[in-house]
């Protein structure tokens, strides 16, 4: 016996003693439901023959036999809602066979090498991670029933499960790196087809379900309390099978590692480095790109092709492009999409609601953006926003145009102060200056611009109707969107610094023949002369926190901002 087949064969041992003791556990749970039936039955038979006296014991049976009706009554309720609630869904996008031949074609030829089934399907996530996943469930199809899950009586055969790729692999990794990646990830079939595992997994993930049920808000009272006494059962029976789960999965994940060394084990190890460095650029791009562009109503259509780009300027300063160029040269995984601009599109759309928790579809005030827009349509914009909302504030303080102590304060000729960023710079520097004031004023004006760009009710976190179609966020029910939020919220002082950063940009635009960009890695950029310029940082954070003034005149002087001339807000 090899090693690789020692550990695989070990694996899936391991994986079915688990898998059975998790079915004894609902074997058991089954058993104490029907034990006082059981008892009830020995009663009245007993009674009935004359074993025992008809008198006392007689009493005894009917009120153990009642006990045991009602016992059953809620031992049935219980287990109907198991059944029929709805296991959580990864929100994906569908990729069908006709959309990616190729792709299929790679995962079926893996599936052989590996011997195993392959997946029934494939779908994309906006995410740096693959997985198999089970959606065999009723509620997760439509229209015919799906092939394997049969409603004839034996035992049924489980349906190969659905291979969920990150969309962020298929642009960065190469054809063979994919490959190899996904070999452990497709050799999960095996062990998702034997019967005990399947229905362990059934078992459990009918639990979870269940205990979310249970949990959502805005039951009323006669739905709630049923749900309570299911959802509180269902808890107790998770506690007894969560030691066995964890390590049915890990045991799962072993065999399927040790039968996909047989595969593309030396690229592997190389292909897991460029998972790292995917992971990296997702993150960053998400972050710092997307994230501004979401907020100001425009979401990024080409995320997938932009983390190519933020890896590769990443390579670049890291002096790794020589090593990048010969491997960038080989086919890309995201060739094996007939339209890989569409497939972007949809994961793209799906990481905003995701992590952003736009709209389902693009709309007026949430429309999408290519890269070569995204310096006109999101930084000029995003930096006029924030730099009109700085003085909206300043304007409701009673900020004069200039506080420097015995300038008068001048006026636009409809009696508003002007707009320039020697009007914020002397407020900030100016001795008593209330800056947590200013800071809490923006704060409340971002969340009240936020509350009124929100969709209304009804929009997102509802459940669709019933003939409606069912996108890739609708199985997950009254779910406030995001799901992932991807920064926590900002301090007032991090508000202030960035309408500060902001206002002084918008002024470098209009006065020193500076321009916006995008920096793959940084997000937002301000050019000078061509190059970008991020040394602003530390001068604003010294107005801000401190009140000092210089480094940022300083900065200004050598960029050549004039502070005195108005800017444009709009």
């Amino acid at each position: 016996m090899s090693g690789t087949g020692s550990v695989e064969e070990l694996g899936a041992h391991a994986a079915r003693a688990r898998a059975m003791a998790l079915l004894r556990i609902r074997s058991r749970a089954t058993a104490l439901a029907i034990l006082p039936a059981a008892a009830a039955v020995v009663l009245l038979v007993a009674v009935a023959q004359g074993h025992i006296g008809p008198g006392v014991w007689s009493t005894v049976s009917w009120a153990v036999a009642a006990c045991a009706v009602v016992i059953l009554l809620l031992a049935a309720a219980v287990a109907v809602a198991v059944a029929r609630a709805r296991p959580a869904v990864s929100p994906t996008v569908p990729l069908t066979e006709a959309a990616a031949p190729d792709l299929y074609r790679l995962v079926r030829d893996l599936a052989d090498r590996l011997d195993v089934p392959a997946p029934s399907a494939i779908a994309l996530t906006p995410d740096c991670d693959s997985w198999l996943e089970d959606r065999t469930h009723p509620a997760n199809r439509s229209g015919a029933e799906e092939p394997g899950e049969g409603s004839g009586r034996g035992r049924r055969t489980p349906t190969a499960p659905v291979l969920v790729i990150g969309s962020p692999f298929l642009w960065w990794m190469r054809v063979a790196e994919l490959r190899a990646v996904l070999a452990p990830v497709v050799a999960g079939t095996g062990p998702s087809a034997n019967p005990d595992i399947a229905a362990a997994r059934r078992f459990v993930r009918g639990l979870d379900a269940a205990v979310a049920d249970a949990a959502v808000p805005g039951q009323g009272r006669v739905r709630r309390i049923p749900a309570a006494f299911v959802g509180w059962i269902a808890k107790v029976l998770l506690r007894g099978c969560r030691g066995h789960a964890a390590e049915m999965e890990r045991c799962v994940a072993a065999a399927a590692s040790g039968r996909a060394q047989e595969v593309d084990y030396g690229l592997r190890i190389v292909a897991q480095e460029q998972v790292g460095l995917a992971y990296a650029g997702w993150d960053r791009l998400l972050t710092r790109v997307a994230l501004p562009a979401w907020r100001m109503g425009r979401w990024p259509s080409r995320l997938d092709a932009g983390v190519v780009s933020a890896l590769t300027e990443l390579s670049r300063r890291d002096r790794l492009a020589e090593g990048f160029t010969s491997r960038l040269g080989e086919r890309p995984a995201c060739d094996l999409i007939e339209e890989p601009g569409a497939a972007d599109e949809a994961a793209s759309l799906l990481a905003a609601r995701l992590f952003h928790g736009g709209p389902a579809e693009a709309g007026p005030g949430w429309s999408p953006v290519d890269w070569q827009q995204y310096p006109d349509e999101v930084v000029d914009r995003k930096w006029r926003t924030e730099a009109a909302r700085l003085h909206r504030v300043l304007d409701a303080m009673g900020v004069a145009s200039s506080v420097t102590v015995g300038a008068p304060g001048s006026t636009a000729s409809g009696g508003a102060p002007v707009p320039t960023l020697a009007r914020v710079i002397d407020h900030l520097a100016s001795p008593g200056a209330d800056s947590e004031a200013l800071a809490a004023g923006i704060g409340a004006a971002v969340a009240r611009d936020e509350e009124k760009a929100a969709p209304g009710p009804g929009a997102e976190g509802s459940p669709p109707d019933a003939g409606a179609g069912t996108g890739p966020l609708d199985l997950w029910g009254p779910v406030p969107l995001p799901l992932f939020p991807l920064q926590p919220p900002r301090t007032g002082t991090e508000l202030l610094a960035d309408h500060v950063v902001a206002m002084v940009c918008c002024a470098a635009v209009d006065t020193a023949g500076a321009a916006p960009g995008l920096d793959w890695l940084d997000g937002p950029a301000l050019l000078v002369d061509g190059g970008r310029r991020s040394d602003l940082g530390a001068p604003v954070l010294s107005l801000v926190e401190e009140g000092d003034a210089e480094p940022l005149r300083s900065w200004l002087t050598a960029v050549g901002v004039r502070t005195d001339k108005p800017v444009r807000l709009s």
